[in-house]
């Protein structure tokens, strides 16, 4: 058996080689990843200190329950996954949990940022990290559009639709985050671009 197949294999399954959680490969392809960060956009806080990350091509797909392999990798990582559904079609952002949304059907387009600001085109495979502030909504998605949603341990989320308030701007900047990453564990872009100051 070819090494890549056995790896995408265990990562089917949730597990990992010598400690480090092993990553199936979708389509072929391997995985990549894209940052950036956001400015304050009118009601919208974002989070200027911590870059959305969004991984291409992460996992596959393939498994008859898609979404388990999400769940499987976040939770091994030490981001405990608490629902599956899709994103809310209007604009809104967290300020009680960072957010890892792992796609496991379909595709959308997404809105990153708060009204007229980035806009991201997600398939079966993709996974994004938002930092809590972010801004995000759906312009459009397929009918198999599915998304698992995560968060660090004690963490949840809340639904904002305003800009936020003095307790809801302190919790922002004070709010932990694991130091693993939601998909590559403690090797991942979160230990290393994930800080404040």
């Amino acid at each position: 058996m070819h090494r890549r197949l056995f790896n995408a294999i265990l990562a089917g399954l949730g597990l990992s080689l010598n400690g480090h959680v092993v990553r199936a490969i979708a389509k072929g392809t391997p995985v990549s990843t894209e940052s950036f960060l956001l400015t304050t956009n009118g009601w919208v806080p974002n989070n200027q200190k911590l870059p959305v990350i969004l991984y291409r091509n992460a996992l596959s797909t393939t498994a008859e329950d898609p979404a388990s392999t999400f769940e499987n990798l976040f939770q091994t990582n030490g981001w405990p996954p608490q629902w599956r559904n899709g994103v809310y079609p209007f604009h809104h952002y967290h300020t009680e949990g960072h957010e890892v949304l792992g796609i496991y059907g379909g595709s959308a387009q997404l809105m990153i940022g708060g009204p007229s600001a980035r806009k991201v085109d997600v398939h079966a495979g993709d996974i994004i990290l938002l930092p809590a502030g972010t801004g995000h909504m759906k312009i459009s998605a397929d009918n198999a559009f599915g998304v698992v949603g995560a968060y660090p341990p004690d963490q949840s989320f809340d639904i904002v639709r305003q800009a936020p308030s003095s307790a809801q701007l302190q919790r922002l900047a004070s709010l932990p985050f694991p130091t693993t990453d939601p998909v590559c564990g403690p090797d991942g872009p979160v230990p290393h671009n994930w800080h404040y100051g």
